[in-house]
């Protein structure tokens, strides 16, 4: 066995990827695919559930909060189901108690979105005895602040107003920034 591929998965590459962004969704889909991944989508927990029931993958990629409950249900019946498959959780509200509560459950990892296939790829296959490598060229942390403000204002229905307050944001503060271009 390579270190690319963890145990208890062998050569098989399904992995699922469950999260209510359509847009972020088909994106890690299209790029998972490009790294030889065969992938099945889900936008709800329930489409996910019935996605693990009718056949569980080696891999399986979750967003923590869905439209529906929590991605967590998800990766509980993937261990349920196929006790090896490899999980991770890609979450916008990151806290230590539900970061906690997934590895538990059995995540392998905990990623803060908006991470990129490179970063998910590489969780999903570390060996547990090594820690993956930094990224080269991580995203800076105006970049990062700027993808969480437009997911944000997406999420608000593309308000400005709602998405200032929900941000704790002057409404035009808001304004300055998504009329500039992204950062680096």
């Amino acid at each position: 066995m390579n270190e690319t591929t963890p145990p208890d998965v062998g050569e098989d590459r399904s992995v699922l990827i469950v999260d209510d962004d359509r847009s972020f969704l088909q994106r890690l889909a299209r790029a998972m695919e490009a790294r030889g991944f065969e992938v099945a989508t889900a936008e709800t927990v329930a489409d996910g559930l019935a996605r693990v029931e009718a056949s569980a993958p080696a891999y399986a990629v979750v967003d923590m909060r869905l439209g529906d409950g929590t991605g967590l249900d998800v990766i509980s019946a993937l261990k349920r189901h196929r006790p090896g498959a490899r999980a991770i959780v890609l979450t916008g509200y990151g806290n230590i108690a539900t970061a906690v509560t997934a590895v538990k459950l059995g995540a392998v990892d905990y990623l803060a979105k908006p991470a990129d296939a490179d970063d998910v790829v590489a969780a999903l296959l570390a060996n547990a005895d090594h820690k993956p490598i930094p990224p080269e060229n991580p995203m800076s942390a105006d970049r990062v602040r700027w993808e969480h403000i437009q997911r944000v204002y997406e999420l608000c229905g593309r308000n400005v107003s709602e998405t200032a307050r929900r941000l704790s944001m002057h409404r035009r503060t808001l304004q300055r920034i998504l009329a500039k271009r992204a950062p680096r």
